[in-house]
């Protein structure tokens, strides 16, 4: 057995042959990380460098595990958002191609602006009959208008001046439909677990921890440990479900009102809603940074924050809360 990175090793010689970029992961930055501290090559580096050396060919991209419900949920966040023509900023508005590209930047995967280069992002889907939750769909002949799939003939998109992001019916045929990402929720668990570090899966018990089988079955449901998420629950509200903080974030998980929203969650104090609403963004940080306590960061910070200074933002709270969780978790055996 040569293992992974051995496998990468000769990887990266095909790929000089072949005068192809070679796969050289970022320490720290896909990998998974143990308790102790030490770093371990993880499933989703292994997949990306193999995607990357055959061209990615395969029918499903294991270094993207968003599906297209994580599109279709990111892109509902920005509903009651204006329409303004050439914004990209949703606290002022957006056009239709900058809520495309917004909602798919939000699961951390890079789209054109335009709405004719994103016509021609992903694979082709060649009817809505066969389109999923997540396809861009594009209209007219040249295209000047994008919106997202929903399933049942219903989309959402930012339609015209006067306006707001909204759900409608697909109203005519689109001209093209295009598939970003491969629907990870319909594979079989086994198949999900398969593309996922081991140590951030969901399964096991949590035996005298409050609500432990809230977060098992949470766990297991969206893949992360329940371990994280108790350590994650312990750190933000002392396993609190009636805990508000002081700039209004709310329940056992601590969520934000507008973060509560775009994840699903109707009551945040309600502690099954709120576990399961910490281990749906949970997941996507991991899924997007690779990284445990970036994935902590952003859960702590948001996304942008950790995008924007390329780690964990230096900021005090933060800074503290990462090793704070990992000490949690550390002490429930994680």
């Amino acid at each position: 057995m040569i293992g992974v990175t051995g496998v990468l090793n000769r990887i990266q010689e095909l790929q000089g042959q072949l005068g192809l970029t070679p796969v050289n992961p970022a320490p720290g930055a896909t990998g998974t990380v143990s308790t102790n501290g030490s770093t371990a090559l993880g499933d989703s580096s292994f997949a990306s460098a193999l995607a990357g050396a055959t061209g990615g060919t395969g029918t499903i991209k294991l270094n993207n595990q968003a599906s297209g419900s994580d599109v279709v949920d990111a892109a509902k966040k920005y509903l009651g958002t204006p329409y303004v023509f050439g914004s990209t900023d949703p606290d002022k508005g957006l056009d239709c191609s900058a809520l495309v590209q917004r909602a798919y930047s939000d699961l951390g995967i890079k789209l054109p602006r335009l709405s004719h280069e994103q016509a021609k992002a992903g694979t082709k889907v060649d009817s809505l009959a066969q389109a999923k939750p997540g396809d861009i769909l594009a209209f007219d002949s040249p295209v000047d208008h994008v919106a997202i799939y929903l399933g049942d003939n219903k989309m959402i998109a930012a339609p015209k001046p006067g306006d707001h992001v909204k759900i409608q019916s697909v109203y005519e045929k689109p001209t093209h439909i295009r598939r970003v990402v491969s629907d990870f929720a319909a594979l079989p668990a086994q198949n999900v677990a398969s593309v996922r570090p081991a140590s951030l899966q969901g399964s096991g018990s949590l035996p005298g921890v409050p609500y432990g089988d809230l977060f098992v079955q949470a766990g297991n449901r969206y893949g992360v440990s329940p371990k994280l998420l108790a350590a994650v629950a312990k750190v933000e509200s002392g396993y609190n479900p009636q805990a508000v903080s002081k700039v209004g974030a709310q329940g056992l998980m601590q969520l934000m009102p507008s973060t509560a929203k775009g994840l699903g969650v109707k009551d945040s104090f309600d502690p099954e809603q709120a576990i399961n609403g910490g281990a749906k963004l949970l997941s996507r940080n991991l899924r997007e940074f690779k990284s445990l306590p970036l994935a902590l960061a952003a859960y702590n910070a948001g996304g942008g924050a950790v995008h924007k200074y390329g780690g964990i933002p230096p900021f005090s709270e933060t800074q503290a809360y990462v090793p704070k969780v990992q000490k949690a978790l550390a002490a429930l055996g994680g």
